[in-house]
């Protein structure tokens, strides 16, 4: 091959590699002819297509994360959450590409800041915001944080069910719903605070109640038993006598008609 054939082919090699998309994988392409119609064969992963002639749309179909941030969706006790974030994992069929492309609004797929386009995003998240109001009006605001598991999945099936209405759960499949934060309203939380505080004061003074009660029992049956004051007496007579004993108790011997007063020395 001449010199200026080997040129000519590197030339043309880097002008089909520039003039191509390739479809990578988790995508899904479409080619738009000349005419500006879509054509209906969907462009498979790891396939090389020509721009020269008409043009090429890449869609993500694989694990696609649409995030529901900052919700306000009502309790059961008719209180408004502060805050409900959460994820919806999905994936496109790629086989659907194509007809949720040309029959469905533009408006109902979204596209990111790197203009990548998202097929049925806007739909789905329309979806997932209806699903989430429908769980959380489930629960109570102070239930909803120790029943996450249940919400998550009460979001998918929702949405799942909302899907199939539409006939669009073969199109769209649903992988998982993950609740990243619910928090309920400060005033909710305050008011329980409130009541916890009540309530543990109330057992506090039950406690003390009880043991007033208790103490009273024992005293009414030690009165009540002349064994057991007959040994109160006896131990306090031993207790006096092992001081006396021990030189920490000083016996001071007073008649029992006495009536004068007895001055006690103190240790300087």
């Amino acid at each position: 091959m001449s010199k200026f054939m080997k040129i000519a082919a590197v030339v043309a090699l880097a002008s089909f590699a520039v003039g191509c998309a390739r479809v990578e994988t988790g995508e899904i392409g479409l080619r738009i002819g000349f005419d500006k119609q879509v054509k209906k064969e969907e462009l498979q992963p790891g396939s090389f297509n020509q721009e020269f002639i008409g043009d090429v749309l890449l869609f993500p179909v694989k694990e696609i994360a649409l995030h529901v941030d900052k919700l306000m969706p009502q309790t059961l006790d008719k209180s408004t959450l502060a805050g409900l974030d959460f994820t919806v994992i999905y994936s496109i069929n790629p086989s659907a590409a194509y007809e949720l492309y040309t029959t469905k609004s533009h408006s109902l797929h979204g596209t990111d800041d790197k203009g990548n386009t998202f097929l049925m995003y806007n739909y789905l998240s329309t979806v997932a915001n209806s699903a989430a109001y429908k769980s959380i009006a489930k629960y109570e605001a102070l239930q909803t944080t120790n029943h996450r598991a249940e919400i998550e999945a009460d979001i998918k099936n929702f949405m799942a069910e909302a899907l199939h209405n539409e006939h669009l759960d073969t199109a769209i499949i649903l992988s998982q719903v993950q609740v990243r934060n619910i928090q309920p309203a400060a005033s909710i939380i305050e008011s329980a605070n409130a009541v916890i505080t009540q309530q543990n004061a109330l057992r506090a003074k039950q406690v003390e109640v009880q043991t007033a009660v208790a103490e009273a029992q024992r005293l009414k049956e030690l009165a009540g038993n002349p064994q057991s004051i007959e040994y109160m007496h006896a131990k306090a007579l031993q207790d006096i006598a092992e001081g006396v004993k021990t030189g920490k108790v000083h016996t001071i011997v007073v008649p029992y008609d006495f009536r004068g007063i007895i001055s006690v020395p103190t240790k300087q």
